[in-house]
């Protein structure tokens, strides 16, 4: 592993640092507006009653998931902007993991409840309730197609922050370099050219 930790960074090209912290930016706004749209989602029906995302827990896990990663990427972006950081490239590469992690399990859980909201389980004898709550449907789709925009920028951004933290480390060397089997090569030449002058001191063909 190299000694500078600013090795690593000089092999990030600088296309790649902007659009990292682009992406960072750009997760900001899509997760506090998908936890808006769910946050703020209710709707009330004279017949049927009122829907609110805090009654599914599937919704609710969507809006704390989209807190901790709107805070997150804040604090990523201000990470990376001071240079003693890149030492802890590998943290932000854990960290980006998790949170796309996160947000794929929640992105999970919102689309079943959405699913199950449009199109009903007939083997439970659930119905679907969108043609009575159709508002609710809307905007909760709408904050599920948000999260799912800030998931595909968090994909991008754990390929980049691994590829920023893999490549502090110098590739294994050709096999042709390897100091073992250089030795063992040796040693069997050295074994062949004796075997050769025995041969020709005896007068045999070898």
């Amino acid at each position: 592993m190299r000694s500078d930790a600013a090795a690593g960074e000089e092999k990030v090209a600088p296309p790649f640092r902007l659009a990292e912290v682009g992406l960072r930016l750009c997760v900001v706004p899509l997760a506090v507006a998908s936890l808006w749209e769910m946050a703020t989602n209710k709707q009330v029906d004279e017949t049927y009653g009122e829907v609110s995302f805090s009654s599914l827990s599937g919704f609710r896990y969507l809006v704390c998931i989209n807190a901790i990663t709107a805070a997150y990427s804040v604090g990523s972006v201000l990470m990376s902007s001071f240079k003693f950081m890149a030492r802890f490239d590998w943290l932000i590469f854990l960290l980006d993991q998790a949170t796309a992690y996160l947000l794929l399990t929640s992105a999970s859980a919102a689309a079943e409840v959405l699913y199950l909201a449009r199109k009903g389980d007939r083997r439970v004898s659930w119905g679907e309730v969108c043609s009575y709550f159709g508002g609710f449907c809307g905007r909760a789709t709408l904050s599920a197609a948000l999260h799912a925009a800030a998931l595909l920028c968090f994909m991008a951004l754990s390929l980049i922050s691994a590829f920023r933290a893999f490549s502090k480390f110098d590739p294994p060397p050709p096999s042709s370099e390897n100091p073992k089997q250089m030795a063992m090569a040796e040693q069997q030449g050295k074994q062949y050219n004796s075997t050769q002058c025995a041969c020709t001191s005896a007068g045999l063909n070898c």
